[in-house]
């Protein structure tokens, strides 16, 4: 219990530390109304075309940073998929085909951020779509892995009965 403690307590404070930081970088946004058109698409859907720096909603100060200074971003996304799995995985250890499930789900999920990343034309779009693909993989392949293991151990309790 302790070590989901710390483990969870870490990857919190990496999660808050860099959606600060990815928050703050995308504020630049504000200054830049030439990418108002590209980079607002919450503020867009909500409230229409974005003509004050003021209408922009805060969302979309970390679509900008994601396309523009992708770091802080990025450990967002990987801290913020460690507590998915920590989470999950703490919740499900006993119950392996659901941890299958889970994962699956979990990996489908990130297949589909990527198709919305794929597209992009700027070098923080391309790292997110490798790096949603790359996880997608990870959590599809723990998932079968695990899935193996379950049935495995199905066929060896069937053979000493």
């Amino acid at each position: 219990m302790i070590r989901f403690v710390i483990q969870f307590s870490v990857s919190i404070a990496f999660l808050l530390f860099s959606a600060a930081v990815a928050w703050y970088e995308g504020s630049a946004i504000l200054d830049n109304p030439w990418e108002w058109r590209y980079s607002t698409p919450f503020t867009q859907l909500l409230y229409g075309v974005v003509n004050n720096p003021s209408d922009i909603s805060q969302l979309d100060y970390f679509v900008y940073a994601s396309k523009f200074q992708p770091t802080f971003p990025i450990i967002m996304i990987l801290s913020s998929l460690y507590l998915l799995i920590l989470i999950g995985y703490n919740t499900l250890k006993q119950k392996r085909k659901w941890l299958v499930f889970y994962l699956t789900f979990l990996g489908g999920g990130l297949f589909l951020i990527s198709y919305f990343t794929s597209y992009s034309p700027t070098v923080g779009g391309h790292i997110l779509f490798s790096i949603f693909i790359i996880c997608g993989l990870l959590c599809i392949s723990t998932a079968l892995i695990i899935n193996f293991q379950v049935l495995n151990l199905i066929k060896a309790n069937k053979v000493t009965n």
